[in-house]
């Protein structure tokens, strides 16, 4: 759980520092051929580690493709133009701390269709960004419904992104990004392309590149890491300090006005990571057999087959690769990860 933890905190800082450094490019380059340029960036910061690993077997598994179709859709496609239109609107560091509705988004879906466990303290965490949400967006006032309506609409498709992509078998995290960077990048730079927009400067496309690699790729290879062992809803939790960085860039280097709202919602976005770190839920429950592939170690009570050939080494060393979980029942502490997706009463 540490392991993922961190992961998703160091996705966090990365993708937070995207939101006021492409609002900074977007005096350059239209939203759409923007977009592309990110993504394709994304593609190229996760190639290196995309080519090898995950499972074959279970990538031909048509249920298994649909997913990842739609995660690359609707969180590669249709959000990131929505976000760029929303960035165009409001000021940066308003719209990178509204990105936190992104976890009422992901956490409602979870539970209603992804048999996520969330509890009352999830629940309150949720709430607690929210309510922060909803503070900085009073600063901008009525002239911001426009930005917070395409931002609201970005984080609904970067909720159904998050809960698929973090059930999603056969696809090493890095495989994921790829994908999403190629389908989504060129999609996105074809279509600003067929609206009349221009790529810029060799200097901006570069830097656009760039930023997309890693605040996007290496940021979405290490979410996706840390989403597979916590589930979709605590992931963004974590995820939501992100838009601290981006607000901080913003403040320092775009030289926007600090508002005393913003500054308001930081205790109650605290309070709900808070929540979030020291909750404990154990009870006894059924496993039923399954075969996947994700990144794991061999000392957690899961993944007891060291004996496989090729599998030698510490039993905490983490590695990738296709296996299968025979059923079983018992009981320990846990979270709604690949492996603890079962109905609870009550």
């Amino acid at each position: 759980m540490r392991s993922g933890i961190l992961a998703c905190l160091a996705a966090a800082l990365l993708f937070g520092a995207s939101t006021p450094l492409a609002k900074a490019l977007l005096s350059d380059v239209e939203p759409f051929t923007l977009a592309g340029l990110l993504y394709l960036g994304a593609a190229f910061g996760a190639a290196p580690f995309g080519l090898r690993g995950g499972s074959a077997a279970l990538r031909r598994d048509p249920g298994q493709r649909a997913r990842l179709a739609a995660a690359v859709v609707l969180g590669g496609v249709l959000a990131p133009v929505l976000l760029l239109l929303g960035l165009r609107a409001a000021p940066a560091a308003s719209v990178a701390l509204w990105l936190n509705a992104e976890v009422v988004a992901t956490a409602l879906l979870a539970a209603a269709f992804f048999r996520e466990h969330m509890g009352r303290r999830v629940w309150l965490a949720a709430v607690l960004v929210l309510v922060a949400g909803i503070l900085l967006a009073l600063p901008d006032g009525a002239a911001s419904a426009r930005a917070g309506l395409f931002v609201a609409l970005a984080c609904v498709c970067w909720g159904l992104d998050n809960n698929l992509t973090a059930v999603l078998g056969g696809f090493t995290p890095a495989q994921i990004t790829l994908t999403k960077g190629l389908v989504a990048g060129t999609f996105n730079l074809m279509l600003g392309l067929a609206l009349g927009q221009r790529l810029p400067a060799p200097a901006i496309v570069g830097a656009a590149l760039a930023l997309g690699a890693v605040s996007y790729g290496v940021s979405i290879v290490l979410y996706i890491t840390g989403a597979q062992q916590l589930g979709a809803s605590r992931s963004q939790l974590l995820f939501a300090t992100g838009p601290f960085f981006g607000m901080a860039i913003a403040w320092a280097v775009l030289r926007e006005s600090v508002q005393p709202a913003q500054l308001l919602a930081v205790p109650a976005m605290a309070a709900g990571l808070l929540l979030l770190l020291t909750g404990r839920h154990e009870h006894e429950h059924t496993h039923e057999a399954v075969t996947h592939t994700h990144r794991h170690h061999h000392d957690d009570g899961h993944h007891g087959h060291a004996d496989l050939p090729g599998h030698v080494g510490p039993a905490r060393a983490w590695h990738t690769h296709v296996h299968t979980h025979a059923g079983q029942r018992h009981g320990h502490a846990h979270v709604s990860d690949l492996h603890h997706r079962h109905e609870h009463q009550g």
